[in-house]
This record gives structure tokens, C-alpha cells and sequence, in this order.
């Protein structure tokens, strides 16, 4: 990785960072679980097993820095930080927001609001699911979801020609250290980059696990990692 920046600050104080514009702008904002952020997930017990008690975590936040995100703030900052839509095709850019499903709507109208009126729903399917505890209701979730918002113009598309499927497949990552509760895959995130910039473009993570953050990426090299 080269080229990357970490500002621990606001986003009210973006502007004076004299921050570049990017052709990306990749997010996993909070879910707004709240209390319920490990419901249905084994770490709600001790060991992870029921007959032991409830652990620490129970009707735990992942983080009390969520009650600080703002929506709308956020998507302002994240329609302004995006570079203008050139006049040539294929090169516009893009916003991709993992959130929780019913979290779609409303970036959705918020992204209009913001000029950001075009999107494309995402799903990231696992082979596994984080809700065994429900696993007696025999279907439980094992999707992730996400939006990927632009202006007018189709974003800049990088696959040789050929379609891709708006359902990824969610690829575990055993090599890369947890540091964050609910981190995505370095091979996702590193895919996701690959098809939506070129070397050398700047790519922005407007949260990068914790919501008062104002991270920034260059992506000099394609295979950026983001978290």
C-alpha cells in the first residue's frame, strides 16, 4: 500500500484539509443496531455457548461513536468529495455504501438530495451466517447489502467488457488481523477497487470503522487496502 492518510477529525472539518477529490468513495457506515448489535450471534454468550450466561457484550453497541453519525451530513460530505462528472464516458465516479437493508431507502433519497440520483443495489452473499442463535427459525440471513450511487453517467467500469453480477461473493478473509467487529474482506474491498478505479485514482473511506473519521486513499497502486 502507498500513499495513504488518516484524519481522526469531523466531517464539518473537511475543508481544511484541502483533501483531493475522489473517483470512489467506499463506506461501511454504522447499522444502527444499537443494544442489538450481537443479538442473535454467539459472542452474546459466554464462549458462545447459551448454557453459560450472557458475556460482556450483551446488549452492547459496537461502538458508542455511532450515536455521532449523521446521514445526511455524511452524504453531503460524500456528494461534495467526489470529482466532477467528466464529459467522456466511462469515467464518471461512484459512491458504495455497505448498510443494513432497510438502510437503503434511505440513502437512496438522500443521495438524491444530494445529486446523487442513480443507484444500484449490492448484495454480498456468505457461505455462513452470524445468526445462529436463530438458527430454530431455519432461515437466517447470510447477505450483506450495499448501494453503489453515482450522478448521471455510468461509473468508470473496469472488466474487460464483460457484466458483472450485482450479488458478490462475500470471500472469507483468514489472512488479515480483526481489528474491527464487523470488518469487511481485504479481497472484497480490493475487487471492489480494482472494478471502479484506475492506478493512480483517489479512493475515500469516510468512516473506516469508526464514525468521526476522515480517512483519505490514494489508490496508486489498484490493490489498495481499505480497512
Amino acid at each position: 500500500m502507498k500513499d495513504i492518510e488518516l484524519y481522526r477529525d469531523s466531517f464539518q472539518n473537511f475543508r481544511s484539509y484541502q483533501l483531493p477529490k475522489a473517483q470512489l468513495i467506499i463506506a461501511d457506515v454504522p447499522y444502527n443496531l444499537g443494544k442489538n448489535a450481537y443479538a442473535s450471534n454467539p459472542a452474546w454468550y459466554k464462549d458462545g455457548d447459551n448454557k453459560n450466561g450472557e458475556s460482556e457484550l450483551a446488549g452492547k453497541k459496537f461502538f458508542n461513536s455511532e450515536n455521532e453519525f449523521r446521514p445526511a451530513e455524511f452524504m453531503h460530505f460524500c456528494s461534495d468529495m467526489l470529482i466532477k462528472e467528466p464529459k467522456k464516458p466511462g469515467k464518471s465516479p461512484c459512491m458504495i455504501i455497505f448498510c443494513e437493508y432497510e438502510q437503503q431507502f434511505m440513502f437512496i433519497e438522500l443521495g438524491r438530495n444530494y445529486g446523487l440520483m442513480k443507484y444500484i443495489p449490492l448484495v454480498f452473499r456468505k457461505d455462513f451466517s452470524a445468526q445462529v442463535l436463530k438458527a430454530n427459525m431455519k432461515i437466517v440471513g447470510n447477505c450483506e447489502y450495499g448501494l453503489l450511487l453515482y450522478r448521471d453517467k455510468l461509473p468508470k467500469f473496469n472488466n474487460d467488457g464483460r457484466m458483472i453480477f450485482n450479488c458478490f461473493d462475500w470471500v472469507r478473509d483468514n489472512d488479515t488481523p480483526k481489528v474491527h467487529s464487523t470488518q469487511k474482506p481485504v479481497p472484497l474491498l480490493r475487487r471492489l477497487i480494482e472494478i471502479f478505479t484506475d492506478k493512480g485514482d483517489v479512493v475515500i473511506d469516510p468512516v473506516a470503522g469508526r464514525v468521526h473519521c476522515l480517512p483519505l486513499r490514494n489508490a496508486e497502486e489498484k490493490h489498495t487496502v481499505l480497512k
